[in-house]
């Protein structure tokens, strides 16, 4: 597709996740950048009407959810080899560890952020079960090969990787050596490292109109 790629996002926000993986896919692409509250919730609800960043516009397509983004991209650029072909072996691992994250780690990080634990006796109630399953399947994950399809990074490592990381800065995230050694495995890739440097930028020229 030859359509113009823009980034609606903020540097201080999910945003960084589908920025990683634009520069991932290698593709140009342009950004545009809101401030939380009225920017997001006016005309911009056009694009998404949750009001949220992050968002993706290629062409006349619109995709939101980074989960969804980081899938939509790897398969509209697939020179940059990061979705498995489908109906390979590997695809239906690449989709487990895309959703895991996109449904138990995010519930199950974001309900211990805001201190909420599921009585035990509910468990079987919750999708996620518990955080220490989730915290115990995550490690299983980043162990059993050098990325979560093996020795082949894929989008679903920008995704679900990202949490991790996120969750090990802000505390979110137990701080588990399986976790730390993963993290450190991904967060040094050039493209991640680019689209650091750009959002950290971004952030500091905010502070200094602020």
């Amino acid at each position: 597709m030859s359509d113009e790629l823009v980034l609606y996002t903020n540097p201080m926000s999910r945003g960084r996740i589908a920025r990683w993986m634009l520069e991932e896919v290698g593709a140009p692409y342009r950004a545009e950048i809101l401030g939380f509250g009225p920017p997001m919730k006016g005309a911009y609800k056009a694009v998404n009407p949750m009001g949220k960043v992050p968002a993706l516009k290629h062409g006349d397509m619109v995709v939101t959810e980074c989960a969804a983004i980081c899938a939509y991209l790897a398969d509209a650029f697939p020179q940059a080899g990061l979705a498995p072909e489908p109906g390979s072996k590997l695809r239906g691992p690449y989709y487990r560890w895309l959703f895991f994250g996109a449904g138990p780690t995010e519930a199950a990080v974001s309900n211990k952020a805001l201190g909420f634990e599921v009585p035990a006796d509910r468990a079987r109630m919750i999708g996620y079960g518990s955080f220490t399953d989730v915290m115990d399947t995550l490690e299983q994950a980043v162990t059993a090969g050098e990325y979560l399809l093996g020795d082949r990074f894929s989008a679903a490592d920008v995704y679900l990787g990202s949490q991790i990381l996120w969750g090990l800065q802000f505390g979110s995230i137990e701080k588990r050596p399986a976790f730390d050694a993963y993290g450190k495995r991904i967060s040094g890739r050039p493209a991640a490292l680019r689209a650091d440097e750009i959002d950290d930028a971004l952030i500091a020229e905010q502070q200094k109109q602020a």
